[in-house]
C-alpha cells in the first residue's frame, strides 16, 4: 500500500510537508462535538502520543465550546468545511452526523489532509461508492473507524483461528445488544449504522467476504420506537460457506453486551465480555454491564487512533487500520440486507468488490 504521505501529494493536495515531522504533534481537527466526537478528542488528548486536538468543529457552538473547555488550546468553528481548510490542522476526525461523512471525508481528500471517519462511509451503498470514485486518487488517505479490530478479544480470536486452534471456522454467531436506540433509529439505520460493525468484523476475523444475507424478524420489543423492529437477525454465509448468524437488539435495556462465538471443527472461541469488578453483595453475585460502547471499547479507540496517529506519522504501517474499500465492502453487504429487508426476507448475493 501506499505510503500516505505519498498518498497526499497523489490526492493533489499540500505536499507531505504539511503534515507536522515525526517529532511534532501531528495538529488533528475532530468534526462533531456529540458523544463520539468528544469521546475521540478526550482520547486523543490524553492518550494518544504525537498527537494535538487543534481544532474541534459542530453546528451547536456551545456544544463545541464545551468540549474544546476540556481539552487545552483546542480552537472552535461551527463550519466543518473551514475546520478542514484551517492552516492549523494537519489531519481530520470525522464524527458527525451519517449523512455528512461523504462531503466531509471528500473535502479531507481535496485539502491532501488524512481522515478518520467513522463508520459508515455513507448511509447508503450509493453515496459510498460514489465518494470511493471521487477520492479514488487520494484513497490511502481515508481510514474508517471500524475499531473492533483493536479489541484484544476479536484480535485473539483471530489470532487463534489463524493458527489453526479450531480447525475449519463453521459457523460464527455475533451479538450486540445495546440499552438503548439513539434519536431517530429505524430498521435500516439499524443495519447501516450498528450491525455494519459485525459485517465488518466477521470477515475480517474469517478472512474472507460475506456472499450471500436474509434479514429476519419476529416479535419487537415494546422497548423499540416506532419504525424499528427491534430485535433482528441477519442470517449470512461467507464465499468459504461458514455460516453467520447477527443478532442486533439496540433495546435490550439490561446493559451494553457485545458477544461473539466462533464455531470451528476441533473447538470454539467465545469473546468474554470484559468486566474488571465483580459485586459480591445481598445474596447476589454479579459483573455490570457497560451503558453504552465507550467504556467497553475505550481501549480498542486508543489503540485505533495511535494507530492512525503512528501511520501519519510514517512510525508504522495501516496494519489493521481499515481503508476506504473495507468501508466500501462493508457497505455493500449492508446494502444486500437492507434490500433483503424490503423484500419481506429474501437472500439477497452481496455485490462483488
Amino acid at each position: 500500500m501506499t505510503d500516505i504521505t505519498t498518498g497526499i501529494a497523489a490526492a493533489g493536495g499540500p505536499s507531505p510537508g504539511n503534515v507536522r515531522p515525526a517529532g511534532d504533534g501531528v495538529r488533528v481537527g475532530v468534526i462533531g462535538a456529540g458523544i463520539m466526537g468528544a469521546d475521540h478528542a478526550r482520547t486523543l488528548d490524553r492518550w494518544v502520543s504525537g498527537a494535538v486536538v487543534s481544532r474541534i468543529a459542530d453546528v451547536d457552538a456551545g456544544r463545541a465550546a464545551q468540549v474544546a473547555a476540556e481539552v487545552p488550546g483546542a480552537a472552535t468553528d461551527t463550519d466543518a468545511q473551514a475546520l478542514i481548510a484551517a492552516a492549523d490542522v494537519d489531519a481530520v476526525v470525522i464524527a458527525s452526523h451519517d449523512s455528512t461523512h461523504a462531503e466531509l471525508v471528500r473535502a479531507a481528500v481535496a485539502a491532501g489532509k488524512p481522515v478518520l471517519c467513522e463508520k459508515p462511509l455513507a448511509p447508503t451503498l450509493a453515496e459510498a461508492s460514489a465518494v470511493a470514485r471521487d477520492v479514488a486518487a487520494g484513497a490511502d488517505l481515508v481510514t474508517l473507524g471500524f475499531m473492533r479490530r483493536f479489541d484484544a478479544g476479536y484480535t485473539q480470536m483471530r489470532a487463534d483461528l489463524a493458527a489453526g486452534r479450531i480447525g475449519r471456522p463453521l459457523v460464527v454467531h455475533s451479538i450486540g445488544r445495546g440499552v438503548s436506540s439513539g434519536p431517530g433509529a429505524d430498521s435500516e439505520s439499524a443495519i447501516t449504522n450498528s450491525a455494519i460493525h459485525d459485517l465488518d468484523i466477521v470477515p475480517w476475523l474469517l478472512g474472507e467476504p460475506l456472499t450471500e444475507i436474509e434479514y429476519r424478524a419476529g416479535n419487537a420489543s415494546g422497548g423499540a420506537p416506532e419504525g424499528l423492529q427491534d430485535p433482528h437477525l441477519l442470517l449470512a454465509r461467507t464465499a468459504g460457506g461458514t455460516l453467520v448468524t447477527i443478532d442486533i437488539f439496540l433495546n435490550a435495556r439490561y446493559g451494553y453486551d457485545i458477544r461473539c462465538e466462533l464455531i470451528g471443527e476441533t473447538g470454539a472461541l467465545s469473546l468474554i465480555e470484559p468486566a474488571v469488578l465483580r459485586r459480591d453483595q445481598d445474596l447476589v453475585s454479579g459483573y455490570r454491564y457497560a451503558e453504552d460502547w465507550r467504556p467497553r471499547f475505550a481501549d480498542a479507540y486508543r489503540r485505533e487512533l495511535q494507530a492512525w496517529v503512528d501511520l501519519i506519522r510514517g512510525r508504522d504501517g495501516r496494519g489493521e487500520l481499515a481503508t476506504l474499500q473495507d468501508g466500501l465492502r462493508a457497505s455493500r453487504v449492508a446494502d444486500a440486507a437492507v434490500r433483503s429487508l424490503r423484500s419481506g426476507g429474501q437472500p439477497v448475493t452481496v455485490a462483488s468488490d
